[in-house]
């Protein structure tokens, strides 16, 4: 693995740029979570596909799919960052998290679930977390049921998290923004009355809420029970295929108080909702959800309140 440029403020999250070899590029992330340090609270993102075929309508890590990852090329992004932060492989923060979630959707590679197996004693802590996000493909079957064996086996009693992406209640919506094959909510629901046992954390029911993408809690109450789910709502960040695919973020990042109206009958209906806003540089880092710095050095898109810091590659600093 081969570094080849970064970009980002250490106080706040710094993405790297790695070329794995054969033309294979990948980018994984650091954050902290201000007001904690690095000591507190460290988050990891790293990729799990190269490329991703998913291609979500506001994601500008989708496309230009090129295989995935094995398990040390996943481990190898981790390694490094734990190395730079962390240089005698103790990670000392009291809370540690790692998200399988820059560019892929992780059910596609069986390989993070090796990734998984491999964690536990890798860094000298037991304040692990990792995080998996999916969109539930189908025909991925044996990835779900694997890790819910992993997950009782090495990270029970609330030490992972897992989330499913769904974006809006309303299925022909849903099919636009996510133009692949998924399951359907009461598939969903079947699988997580499986996955989540009693001292596990709720799943999260994740929406990256665009405008005229609705979220009905009548049909989040006939599939998902309160008891077992929370909800997380989040701005669209701002990225090259937002901009592109004209996706205005229902949720201003500088005015959560926008998310009232959505907020309220989903809490009257049970769910504990969480309104994700992370800080405002990190869009301009670009090292938020959804954003990804190589495609969009590439597509040229200029992408308002995003992407301007500037990448420093092999000596020199580029401007973006």
């Amino acid at each position: 693995m081969k570094i080849l440029a970064t970009t980002g403020n250490s106080d706040l999250a710094t993405v790297y740029m790695a070329d794995m070899g054969d033309g294979r590029l990948i980018e994984f992330v650091e954050a902290c979570q201000p007001p904690y340090g690095r000591d507190e609270r460290w988050i990891l993102m790293v990729s799990t596909l190269y490329g991703c075929p998913v291609k979500c309508l506001f994601c500008d890590a989708g496309g230009g799919y090129q295989g995935k990852p094995t398990a040390d090329e996943i481990l190898q992004q981790i390694d490094y960052m734990v190395d730079e932060w962390f240089p005698n492989g103790v990670v000392g923060a009291s809370k540690f998290k790692i998200q399988f979630a820059r560019m892929g959707e992780p059910s596609l590679n069986m390989a993070v679930l090796d990734a998984l197996e491999r964690l536990p004693n890798r860094y000298g802590t037991a304040r692990l977390m990792p995080s998996i996000s999916t969109i539930a493909p189908l025909g991925v079957d044996a990835f779900f049921e694997r890790l819910i064996d992993v997950k009782d086996r090495l990270y029970s009693g609330g030490r992972f998290q897992f989330q499913y992406s769904i974006h809006t209640t309303d299925v022909t919506r849903r099919n636009e923004l996510i133009p692949v094959r998924k399951w359907d909510f009461a598939r969903m629901a079947a699988y997580g009355e499986r996955f989540h046992k009693a001292g596990d954390r709720k799943i999260t029911l994740n929406f990256a809420l665009a405008e005229n993408s609705p979220i009905e809690a009548d049909v989040l109450t006939r599939y998902f029970d309160p008891a077992r789910y929370l909800i997380k709502l989040t701005p669209i960040n701002p990225t090259s295929r937002a901009t592109e695919n004209n996706l205005d973020s229902f949720i201003d990042p500088n005015r959560p108080e926008t998310a009232d109206a959505i907020t309220r009958p989903l809490m009257d209906a049970g769910y504990d909702v969480i309104v994700s806003i992370g800080e405002v540089e990190e869009n301009e880092i670009g090292s938020n959800c959804g954003q990804y710095v190589l495609n969009y050095l590439e597509s040229g898109v200029a992408v308002k309140d995003g992407y301007t810091y500037e990448v420093t590659s092999a000596g020199e600093v580029h401007a973006i």
